[in-house]
């Protein structure tokens, strides 16, 4: 059913649909701020996966 659904044309397809929506100058911010959702979960997922009480330390945390 869902056999091929990402191909690269269809990839185009829905980059150009989020340009039309969003605009040129919006999409850079919506990217960073994936990314950095990103990166927070993953730190969330690896700081629970720890021995519990371990937690990794934080960016902010590590300039201190």
């Amino acid at each position: 059913m869902f056999d091929g659904i990402l191909q690269p044309t269809h990839l185009l397809i829905i980059l150009a649909i989020c340009l039309l929506i969003f605009g040129p100058q919006k999409l850079p911010q919506l990217g960073k701020g994936l990314g950095e959702s990103i990166r927070e979960f993953k730190r969330a997922i690896s700081s629970t996966s720890n021995d519990g009480n371990t937690a990794q330390p934080t960016a902010t945390e590590e300039k201190k």
